[in-house]
């Protein structure tokens, strides 16, 4: 019993720092949107880029602001969002959002 006790509490621990790297994940759930910049023009196109992370262990992707200006063809940017998704820290997904002209 008292190995199967310790054994919970380090699998915890273990999940909890596995966000070490990016402060606003949850451990266990994390859907969070947040600006990066504004200014203020106004823009009417969109791109993005997104990067996984598997297990905080293995990373693909790109998830620049380059990235999301080439993908919508954007040379002015006006405003760029972050949105983060990730269940137990197993997958995580960033995605950045430009918008721009």
């Amino acid at each position: 019993m008292k190995k199967a006790i310790v054994s919970a509490a380090l699998t915890v621990a273990t999940l909890a720092l596995c966000s070490c790297g990016a402060p606003r994940i949850g451990a266990l759930y994390t859907d969070i949107s947040a600006p990066l910049t504004a200014t203020t023009a106004v823009g009417t196109k969109v791109g993005t880029a997104t990067s996984t992370t598997y297990l905080g262990l293995v990373a693909t992707g790109d998830a620049s602001i380059n990235a999301a200006k080439k993908n919508g063809g954007i040379t002015t940017v006006s405003s760029v969002d972050e949105k983060v998704h990730s269940i137990l820290g197993i997958v995580t997904t960033y995605t950045t959002t430009v918008h721009g002209n």
